[in-house]
């Protein structure tokens, strides 16, 4: 299939998924679907809960840190006795203590970013048991925090958000379980491999080699990873490896399954504040960036590779085919890497090391902009409104009126906790980013030099403080240096944003709705889409542009060239 081709299929699919997929997942969480009340009781009687208990943001708040804390605790301890578990066919030994806590770190944030290669570290039971259990719940956890913050715009007066517990169970069992069964069926009936049996050795009597080829229960790991934009793959070639990614057509599943929930979840937005014109706005947002991206990427990466060329080597029209699959191509690879990078999956089909400087700067900088168009499920969408909050600030104060969104005042407590929320991740990644590149340990990190083992840095940080999870792969990572600070700027991305995200619900639900009037600032058109779309490029642009300016824009400069 073309790009072309890929392109339109594409935004046809998603466009089918963004009607019906949102349609239901709003009914899902106004409770309107319990064909499974049956399965959810039990579970609800066992916690001593249900959607009779609503909770304020605060207890919705502490029951997500709780939650999210045992999880941590669990994942650690089962990493660190995986020797002593089944499943174990290679006998894999215990993963060692920082690397455990990066990984476990990596999976509850929903950043799944791999400090380890799979097949040679992982048992079964914890590729099952650990990581692929979190990419579920890690998933259902930010959506409920969306779903909260959504109904702060859609209640009123209302001191309750919502069950914290009700709402990841319905998640799973209404959405992410059944969509991710029937996509690793197709996934698995394409060819990837799902299996306990152990590795399988080879012997070629003609040489006299052996190998030995890894295998295991990949398939359906695949489908929750992409549907749940985690990323974390099973091999550590990711979906760069035939096991995993077999065909062009799992290539293209994978990119829909990737943004069909945040797409989606703007529909469910707008059903749920009863304007789908609403959710139309943050959709057109989405899709503009988006689309900007992907063509700059693109076209980048369709360029021939300055460093062949440097190297006397002729190329061909074939593009920059450096540490891509030929079964995918350039262009193809350049919109999957930012469909990956756009949200907060991080998976990868080609290795962003080996991209020109500009087509790795388009996957830099989308993480840059709080990978919110469309952003991870559930935490795309959150982020997107704590922007569209300042929008809404900065509209009123042009016009001379309190601001308001979708009737609810926006006030001096909510412009604070959205600031907080765009602001944590900058913050943390430059600082963590000076920090490295300050210390021994974290200058021997990279595996080039000059601007690109910079850019090297500066992406491995920006990816974890946006819980992606991808890497340009010329970063050694594993080390105590790289693994601890990686760590705790996972940790900080993930809660520091979403702690303000509930208390917005918190402070908007409790608020009565304010008729419009001829002087209301409109948040459901194309001069609401613009100014959002301003505000995200401002605070990610600027913000980063210095940092950017030293990393992949010098580095293309230095070809003699900007495209």
């Amino acid at each position: 299939m073309g790009f072309f081709w890929t392109i339109l299929v594409l935004i046809v699919l998603l466009g089918i998924t963004w009607r019906y997929l949102g349609a239901y997942m709003a009914a899902v969480f106004e409770g309107r679907v319990q064909f499974l009340a049956w399965v959810e009781r039990p579970f609800y009687r066992l916690l001593g809960t249900g959607e009779e208990h609503e909770q304020t943001w605060k207890r919705y708040a502490g029951s997500l840190v709780v939650f999210s804390a045992v999880s941590l605790a669990i994942g650690y301890l089962l990493l660190r006795i995986q020797g002593s578990l089944f499943l174990n066919p290679q006998h894999l030994g215990a993963v060692p203590p920082a690397l455990s806590f990066n990984t476990v770190v990596s999976f509850v944030t929903n950043t799944n970013w791999q400090n380890y290669g799979g097949e040679t570290t992982m048992s079964y039971f914890s590729q099952i048991g650990v990581l692929t259990v979190q990419q579920f719940v890690s998933a259902s956890v930010g959506i409920a925090v969306a779903i909260t913050l959504v109904r702060g715009f859609s209640r009123r007066n209302s001191p309750t958000i919502g069950n914290f517990w009700v709402d990841i169970t319905r998640c799973l069992l209404y959405i992410l379980l059944p969509i991710a069964f029937l996509a690793g069926i197709l996934i698995v009936g394409q060819g990837a491999v799902q299996t306990l049996a152990g590795p399988v050795t080879i012997h070629d009597p003609l040489n006299g080699v052996t190998q030995t080829i890894p295998r295991g229960p990949a398939g359906f790991m695949g489908a929750i990873m992409q549907l749940g934009t985690n990323g974390g793959g099973f091999f550590n070639a990711d979906l760069a490896h035939p096991f995993e990614n077999p065909t062009a057509l799992t290539n293209f599943l994978y990119i829909w399954l990737t943004l069909s929930i945040p797409f989606a979840l703007t529909y469910t937005f707008g059903k749920m504040v009863k304007s789908v014109r609403h959710g139309m706005a943050l959709a057109g947002v989405m899709v503009i960036i988006f689309g900007c991206w992907v063509t700059i990427t693109a076209y980048s990466e369709h360029q021939g590779n300055p460093a062949v060329v440097a190297a006397g080597v002729t190329q061909t029209n074939t593009g920059n085919t450096e540490g891509k699959e030929v079964r995918f191509g350039d262009t193809t690879s350049a919109l999957f890497n930012t469909s990956m990078t756009q949200t907060s999956d991080g998976a990868v089909d080609s290795a962003t090391d080996s991209y020109n400087p500009m087509g790795g700067f388009g996957a830099l900088t989308g993480m840059m902009l709080g990978e919110v168009t469309p952003g991870g499920v559930g935490s795309g969408l959150y982020t997107l409104l704590i922007y569209a909050i300042i929008a809404v600030f900065i509209g009123g104060l042009m016009i001379g009126r309190t601001p308001e969104y979708l009737g609810k005042k926006i006030q001096a407590r909510e412009v604070k906790l959205a600031g907080l929320g765009a602001l944590v991740m900058p913050l943390i990644v430059l600082v963590f980013t000076a920090i490295a590149v300050s210390v021994h340990s974290g200058r021997a990190g990279p595996l080039n030099a000059g601007p690109h083992g910079f850019s090297e840095i500066l992406y491995a940080l920006t990816s974890q403080g946006n819980n992606n999870g991808s890497a340009m792969a010329g970063l050694s990572g594993n080390s105590a240096f790289y693994n601890v600070v990686g760590g705790i700027d996972m940790l900080l991305g993930r809660f520091a944003i979403m702690i303000p995200a509930l208390g917005l619900a918190g402070a908007l639900a409790a608020k009565n709705v304010v008729p419009a009037s001829l002087g209301t600032f409109r948040t459901d058109n194309s001069m609401f889409v613009g100014m959002t779309i301003g505000v995200v490029l401002i605070i990610g642009g600027l913000t980063f542009f210095p940092a950017v300016s030293l990393g992949p824009i010098v580095e293309q400069l230095s070809h003699g060239r900007f495209f």
